[in-house]
């Protein structure tokens, strides 16, 4: 663990890809990945964070950047991946999509190989690469979990939210193979409600589905984060202090202490190569 550790810390090491996604809207789910990537880069990990709801992209707008060029020119061929890398709290880097791109399987083989080549070129020192993708069930959400090492689940305490995350769950893993899952439970009144809403999920999935569920842990419901929302700022940066952040922060250093999946290991170029390969 001391020579991976050193191996990731001089570079040698692919990023870990980590998609977090959602059964449905409204649970907080850009929230999580966007203060999940920053209190990583506080600990001093090198993260990218690719906006992957594709149709309606809007983490620049939830840590108030406003990005030139979008994946949309890359694809047009007209700015280089490089060129529309956009610098966040804390070092963290942003990939920003639009609304242009629906979805990337709608690509053709031309445009996909011009994708792979472009994101070859960030492969260099970069420990994680998050990737928020649309709610639900569409393709390409399925594809994006497909091809990353983990996937988090963000669940909020609300009986339509844990009924679509089971959903998303079974068809991942009854459709396209993805055994393992980590849940986060937001905006729950305290801790032990985060486990027991956790504990309702794995009742259902232990008993019709074959998945491993690990639970990541909970994120309460804080004014400090609905302040930071406002202020189109992460609340990790904005309140570090708060109950919110302090739960962030010990969810990330989590993360970083656990291995990734180890059959997933070629970096951002092979994580988009799976990713494609699957959207087909």
């Amino acid at each position: 663990d001391v020579l991976m550790s050193e191996m990731q810390a001089n570079g040698t090491l692919p990023p870990r890809v980590i998609c977090v996604t959602s059964g449905k809207g409204g649970v907080g789910k850009t929230n999580v990945a966007v203060n999940l990537g920053v209190a990583l880069a506080k600990q001093g990990r090198e993260v990218m964070l690719l906006d992957a709801d594709l149709g309606l992209a809007n983490i620049d707008v939830l840590l108030g950047l406003a990005p030139e060029f979008t994946l949309h020119d890359v694809l047009s061929g007209e700015r280089s991946i490089m060129d529309i890398v956009v610098e966040g709290p804390e070092g963290l880097k942003l990939i920003p999509a639009s609304s242009g791109v629906e979805k990337m399987s709608n690509l053709g083989a031309v445009e996909q190989a011009a994708l792979i080549q472009a994101v070859s070129e960030l492969n260099g020192h970069i420990d994680y690469l998050i990737v928020d993708t649309a709610a639900g069930i569409a393709t390409d959400v399925m594809a994006f979990a497909k091809a990353s090492q983990d996937v988090l689940v963000v669940v909020a305490d609300e009986p339509a939210s844990l009924a679509d995350a089971y959903a998303l769950i079974k068809v991942m893993s009854k459709n396209h193979g993805v055994r393992s899952f980590r849940v986060i439970c937001n905006m729950v009144a305290s801790e032990r409600a985060g486990r027991q809403l956790f504990d309702r999920l794995v009742k259902t999935t232990d008993q019709f589905l074959q998945v491993s569920m690990r639970y990541l842990g909970s994120v309460p419901r804080d004014e400090r984060l609905r302040k930071a929302v406002k202020a189109r700022t992460a609340v990790v940066s904005a309140y570090p202090s708060s109950v919110s952040s302090t739960c962030f922060k010990q969810h990330a250093a989590t993360i970083d202490q656990s291995k990734a999946a180890p059959e997933l290991s070629g970096g951002i170029q092979f994580f988009f190569e799976r990713f494609l390969e699957a959207a087909r």
